[in-house]
């Protein structure tokens, strides 16, 4: 029972010291001239009067004023039948302004004891529903209720306009045993801005971003906004129902991934960003014209410096402000579901940047981080490594990845960097790591996170798809979790991407030399499920264009390009294509500019744009080409031993035994007419597909409409067909079906 309230304790809310404000603010059991009283105290700097209003019989109580910084007291009597007494709170200004509000520590914290364990255990997985700024009706009465994790802190306030930003007038309760600081604070609605104003144990006083804030202050402004993220009405019901009806891994899949800052600017706006609404307007009409089945978003979460492009993330669970508020981008998921489009995001648990208003020592410790840097921050980037093992950071990285499938209906999160994670000595010299406790370099602790990300992702969102940016050798990054895989719907196949691309960079004359590099990538490419990736990492850093990464005069480098388009598109493996390469931009990618809208008057760049138009459709019209993606009985090689001619040829297959393609490339300029290529069986092969279409900027050399297979066979196949082979060019082609008549 509080009889008095100590000069210590006073001082040390008027200093924002107090972990346990109850000791001083709210009401209080108390003997007061020899009977039980409820004392109600209550600190409001700016005021000259204070009254408790007792909502059941609306009695005004004066109070009085116990310490001249603001500090107010009140004697009520018991009441009735109530634990906690039910009042508001009156207070006049010198000037005569007068206001009413309930008391914030009138309120009982809203985590339960089993929040907080099922949080200290890391198995609160809905975290994004208990912690951060919270919208609340607590009988009849709306307000905030703001919970944050940091267990070292000496205090916490929330502060913002709504307080004048004063850490005494909202000091937050800690919760006992769990590190977790609460208050619920009334009347407050989305909208308001709010910081955490952590003292640390030091005495030092620094303002933090909400951790589980969903939204956040336009850059470089780093306040968070209190947000209602159930206001968006969806409208994508039939696909969301169908994304968890199909297996993904059996559905064309060519991903457009986009940044948005780049993709169109607008020189009428700040900074010249499209909103999310206009841009689903926008993209969802390019991605329609060219045939994308997915977009694939450069990280779209709060990020103080957009040259990080957004991997260097501060807001885990707010969309970036840039282009809008969370609302917009449900709009902008919406539209592309209604419109048969996936979206994914691209997810960054493995490190984040040390701006002072994040993550890092969050309560002036190594909270989210580790505090030895041989573990705790990255050399390449400059930034702090997650503490895999602590169960309140899982719990935050677990809960946040769920949180953009729940909130966002997102389709699938590629997973950033994830070498950098499954690693302790990456980009690391002898003496820079710490060796696990098997003494081995593996990061078990960040193994065993990936792991439980795709199980719970998998196994509450039917559907979705987890990809891995992964460039090593570990095997089973794509395989389920309970055969010891990672779990991973999908790997990005880093080493088709290299091989390929340094095989483009040959001149053609030279090729034959190194034909390896193409064939190499069919000895492993069913030890995963593959994506094959020309990304952003393709087009900066000084790598330039992959326009300008081709060799030979303008039309071979256009001829080139095309060539290893087609490739890519009947090679085994989903598809991904960065922003611009589909047209030919020559500049490499800027962020702070729009893609090279202005080159599509040249046909050969809008000719270029056609026939990857043209591939995706291709893709999207033939099971051969993603029915049996990672099954090797997709695939057969016709021969992949014609390296003097530079010349590869194969057939994709369907799960019908009788739907297949015959694919041919020619990765030199000479044009080869009458070249054999065996097929399993006689007929009419239709050409369905040529990358030196004059359509497309090519010379036009080909096999329209089609050839008749013959005998005797080639390539120890029963037929061939004779065909010619046009310039630096891809062709496609298909047999009839062969009619069958019943006995």
């Amino acid at each position: 029972m509080r009889t008095t309230v100590s000069l210590q304790n006073m001082n040390s809310l008027l200093e924002g010291n107090l972990h346990d404000p109850d000791r001083v603010l709210g009401p209080a059991l108390v003997q007061h001239e020899g009977r039980s009283h409820v004392a109600v105290r209550a600190f409001s700097p700016e005021s000259h009067q204070a009254w408790v209003v007792d909502e059941s019989h609306r009695v005004s109580r004066p109070m009085r004023k116990i310490h001249p910084a603001g500090l107010f007291e009140a004697f009520c009597p018991l009441p009735s039948g109530s634990e906690r007494p039910q009042y508001q709170l009156k207070f006049a200004t010198e000037g005569g302004e007068m206001k009413t509000q309930h008391d914030p520590y009138s309120f009982e914290p809203m985590l339960s004891p089993f929040d907080l364990h099922l949080f200290g255990e890391g198995r609160l997985l809905k975290a994004y529903e208990k912690l951060g700024a919270q919208l609340r009706d607590v009988n009849g009465v709306k307000g905030v209720n703001f919970a944050v994790w940091a267990p070292n802190a000496q205090s916490i306030s929330v502060v913002g306009d709504f307080n004048q930003w004063d850490a005494r007038r909202h000091l937050m309760r800690r919760r006992e045993g769990s590190g977790v600081w609460e208050l619920f604070v009334p009347a407050l609605k989305a909208g308001e801005k709010y910081k955490y104003r952590v003292k640390t144990k030091w005495g030092e006083v620094v303002d933090k971003s909400d951790p589980f804030g969903f939204a956040a202050e336009l850059p470089p402004r780093t306040a968070s906004i209190v947000t209602d993220l159930t206001q968006h009405q969806w409208k994508d019901a039939d696909w969301m129902a169908r994304r968890a009806a199909a297996n993904p891994l059996e559905k064309p899949f060519s991903c457009y991934e986009v940044h948005l800052g780049s993709w169109r600017r607008d020189p009428s706006r700040q900074h010249g960003w499209l909103s999310y609404r206009d841009l689903a307007h926008q993209l969802v009409d390019y991605c329609r014209e060219m045939g994308y089945t997915h977009i694939e978003l450069l990280p779209i979460s709060e990020h103080p410096y957009s040259g990080s492009w957004g991997y260097q993330t501060v807001g885990y669970f707010g969309v970036t402000s840039r282009h809008g508020t969370p609302e917009d981008f449900m709009y902008f998921v919406d539209y592309c579901h209604q419109n048969d489009i996936g979206v994914i995001v691209d997810w960054v648990p493995a490190h984040f940047p040390k701006d002072g208003h994040g993550l890092r020592r969050f309560d002036g410790t190594a909270m989210f981080e580790h505090e030895d840097p041989r573990k705790g921050e990255h050399p390449d980037w400059g930034t702090m490594i997650f503490n895999y093992g602590r169960h309140e950071v899982r719990n935050f990285l677990l809960s946040n990845a769920l949180f953009w499938f729940d909130k966002y209906h997102i389709d699938g999160l590629r997973v950033d960097a994830v070498a950098s994670m499954l690693y302790l000595d990456y980009s690391r010299k002898e003496g820079e790591w710490i060796p696990n406790e098997y003494g081995g370099r593996e990061n078990i602790e960040a193994i065993s996170l990936l792991r439980e990300f795709n199980y719970e992702a998998h196994g509450n969102f039917p559907g979705v798809l987890t990809i891995a940016e992964e460039s090593t050798a570990w095997g089973g990054v794509s395989r389920p979790v309970e055969t010891g895989g990672l779990g991973f719907s999908i790997k990005w196949n880093m080493g088709w991407m290299n091989d390929t691309l340094r095989f483009m960079k040959h001149e053609p004359i030279h090729r034959q030399y190194h034909h390896n590099e193409l064939t190499f990538s069919l000895i492993y490419a069913f030890t995963e499920n593959f994506c094959l990736p020309l990304s952003h990492d393709e087009v900066v850093h000084g790598k330039k264009s992959l326009l300008a990464q081709m060799p030979g005069d303008l039309w071979q480098r256009f001829a080139n390009l095309r060539l290893l388009y087609s490739y890519m598109w009947t090679h085994p493996g989903k598809k991904l294509l960065y922003m611009g390469s589909d047209f030919g931009q020559w500049n490499e990618w800027n962020h702070d500019a729009e893609l090279q809208w202005d080159l599509l008057q040249w046909e050969s760049h809008s000719g270029l744009k056609k026939m990857v138009a043209d591939a995706n459709a291709l893709l999207v019209r033939e099971p051969a080409l993603y029915e049996k993606d990672f099954d090797k009985e997709g695939f057969e090689w016709i021969d992949c031993n014609a390296h003097a001619d530079s010349v590869l040829s194969y057939m994709r297959k369907a799960k019908d035994p009788e739907d297949f393609l015959i694919v041919i490339h020619n990765f030199t300029p000479v044009v080869r007419e009458n070249y054999p290529i065996g097929v399993p069986r006689g007929g009419w092969y239709q050409e369905v597909f040529n990358s030196d279409s004059q359509y497309y900027g090519g010379s036009n050399k080909g096999n329209f409409p089609g050839r008749q297979a013959e005998e005797p066979g080639w390539h120890f196949r029963s037929h061939k067909i004779n065909v010619t082979l046009p310039p630096l060019a891809t062709v496609v082609l298909k047999p009839e079906k062969l009619v069958t008549f019943d006995a």
